[in-house]
């Protein structure tokens, strides 16, 4: 398979898991902003979980654009990183609809980790196909970001039975640190030409 497939394809899945997110939004009966604050837990849910898809996207897309070689690994890799961030509709909705509560705010960081998880093994996966010299394996090293997101996960998710807004605010920590796009690939592809 060409990477530009797995490419193509992976965009898909993410505009339409992008897509039911928007579509579990509800119009609010009302007319004024009153309206809106019962709303509210499930669009800041929404907002943030819009935010790390969109996170996923554009780092997956940096990653890929580093990648050469795609293999049976990486394609099984890609699909564990896909079926994670699948289930970010269901956790979005579950801990919006209530208002942040403990055991859907844990579950919610537990698909959280999971996806990070599955983005690490895949990069591994892909390094493993291109070799330590790889554009990929240069750029991330040991993948320290990578793995201290996780690691912030794994705590965030017993947290929310202390204060779910702690591990809210864990969650909103690692999608600011990962805003930006991943500059490590885009540098060292540019130190290439």
């Amino acid at each position: 398979m060409t990477k530009s497939r797995l490419e193509a394809f992976s965009d898909g899945v993410l505009a339409i898991i992008i897509t039911i997110m928007v579509l579990e939004l509800r119009v609010p009966q009302g007319k004024d902003f009153s309206a809106l604050r019962p709303l509210l837990p499930v669009l800041l849910a929404y907002v943030l979980s819009f935010v790390y898809v969109g996170i996923y996207w554009n780092n997956h897309h940096h990653m890929l654009h580093a990648t050469k070689r795609v293999t049976g690994a990486v394609l099984w890799a890609n699909l564990h990183l896909l079926f994670w961030l699948s289930l970010f509709p269901f956790v979005t909705g579950w801990m919006g609809e209530n208002g942040f509560a403990p055991i859907p705010a844990a579950l919610y960081g537990v698909v959280l980790m999971m996806a990070g998880i599955a983005y690490w093994i895949l990069e591994r996966t892909i390094i493993a196909a291109e070799g330590a010299g790889s554009i990929l394996a240069l750029a991330v090293g040991q993948d320290r970001k990578g793995i201290l997101s996780v690691l912030i996960y794994a705590a965030a998710i017993p947290l929310a039975f202390l204060g779910h807004w702690i591990s809210q605010c864990l969650y909103v920590f690692v999608a600011l640190i990962w805003l930006v796009p991943d500059r490590r690939i885009e540098k060292a592809l540019s130190s290439l030409e």
